[in-house]
């Protein structure tokens, strides 16, 4: 058999500290490849979807064949997109193209076309239970080298509020075995956002890109109303304003403010973006490499987005593995139309179960020049950290009705 025949396909699920998915390809000749499938609250589906069903179909494949294969296990499953297929083609995805970046002996991003850029703008969390709290953790952000800061505050009268966490740094919203619940008011929530840009901008002067996550929350005229209120603090972004599911919203808020648009972290192919890329409703594309099918198929959503002048903005949550960090700098060192990267950093054991080349310096971070993805797995080291239940929040209403999360 040729060198690069697929021989074995191994599903590796760990929890240092969270859980995550990684799928790792061997050729016939040892070389091997890994790819990031950790579907956040769900893992063991997309583990199950990898090992009873793909992986079977792979052994004896070429390798070097990845648009062949990404093909084959889309088209072929009939049953098309949904986060667990998606997450499992993207997994295959970043492998094969760790293996052949290997084989040709440099990085992932030299295979792409080279860098279009010395490196990729990242932004990092700011978050509190007060507004001061916020601002003193943007000015360490800000000490750092950070150009690009997320606010997040509490807000009054909520007991818990999303992205605000008890460690300054890591934030894992998948805290417990079963579903925790917060309560939600957003009429609570509007009147504090626009007090917390006023106070950073304040604080960081006005060469620090501002942004804010929405997480879904309000209604398009609410999310209006909003985009209103940060018009004069100029945010980069306002985050998942409205749920996606009616594009036709985003309209309703184009019309009434030009505070930026970013959406797409829960994308999971081309189509959940087409619309909203064609008629421009949005600002920033943030499907992410292991959610939207891999390196392969974010690289035909950012080519759709760039013909409509949209930038790409990844989601680059702790939900992602340094699997998936790595390959998104890879592609967004690689693209025209980069426009930033979140950055959450991993905790000390995740980085020493995933060893990686990726660095940061001067608010930016490079994906390094080691050979293929420039990251790998400690497989003994992950057996140590078994997989433990965990699942995302749920939100309800001051009434007890249920809302988006």
């Amino acid at each position: 058999m040729p060198a690069s025949t697929i021989a074995d396909i191994r599903t590796i699920t760990c929890s240092p500290g969270r859980n995550f998915v990684t799928l790792k390809i061997v050729c016939e000749d040892g070389t091997y490849g890994v790819g990031d499938a950790t579907l956040n609250g769900r893992e063991l589906a997309v583990a199950s979807y990898l090992a009873d069903h793909v992986a079977p179909c792979l052994i004896g494949r070429d390798a070097h064949r990845i648009e062949d294969i990404w093909q084959y296990l889309y088209r072929g499953a009939y049953w098309r997109r949904g986060p667990v297929t998606m997450s499992a083609i993207a997994a295959v995805d970043m492998a094969l193209w760790d293996i052949k970046a290997k084989r040709a002996g440099m990085p992932l991003y030299q295979l792409l076309g080279g860098a279009a850029r010395e490196g990729c703008m990242v932004y990092g969390h700011a978050n509190g239970e007060t507004i001061d709290d916020t601002i003193e953790a943007a000015r360490d952000y800000a000490a750092q080298g950070y150009r690009a800061i997320r606010l997040q505050a509490g807000v009054p009268g909520l007991a818990k509020t999303y992205g605000v966490s008890s460690d300054r740094y890591f934030y894992e919203p998948a805290d417990a075995d079963l579903p925790s619940e917060a309560a939600w008011a957003t009429h609570k929530y509007l009147p504090s956002v626009a007090p917390l840009f006023a106070a950073a901008r304040d604080a960081l002067g006005w060469d620090v890109h501002l942004l804010h996550d929405v997480h879904h929350r309000l209604t398009p005229i609410e999310a209006a109303r909003l985009g209103k209120d940060l018009e004069p603090f100029r945010p980069f972004w306002i985050e998942d304003p409205v749920p996606a599911e009616n594009q036709q919203g985003f309209r309703l808020i184009r019309q009434h403010t030009t505070t930026p648009i970013a959406v797409g972290e829960v994308f999971n192919s081309i189509w959940d973006a087409k619309q909203l890329i064609e008629e421009q409703l949005i600002d920033y594309i943030r499907a992410t490499v292991v959610h939207a099918g891999g390196i392969t198929h974010l690289r035909r959503i950012a080519a759709l987005a760039d013909l409509y002048r949209i930038r790409t903005g990844c989601h680059g949550a702790t939900d992602l593995s340094p699997v998936s960090m790595a390959a998104a700098l890879h592609f967004g060192l690689s693209i025209p139309n980069f426009g930033v990267q979140e950055y959450m950093r991993h905790t000390e054991a995740t980085d020493a179960v995933f060893p990686h080349a990726y660095r940061f310096a001067d608010g930016m971070m490079h994906p390094g020049d080691a050979p293929g993805l420039g990251v790998d797995i400690d497989e003994a080291l992950a057996e140590t950290h078994p997989y433990r239940r965990a699942y995302l929040p749920v939100n309800r209403l001051e009434d007890g009705s249920m809302h988006d999360w």
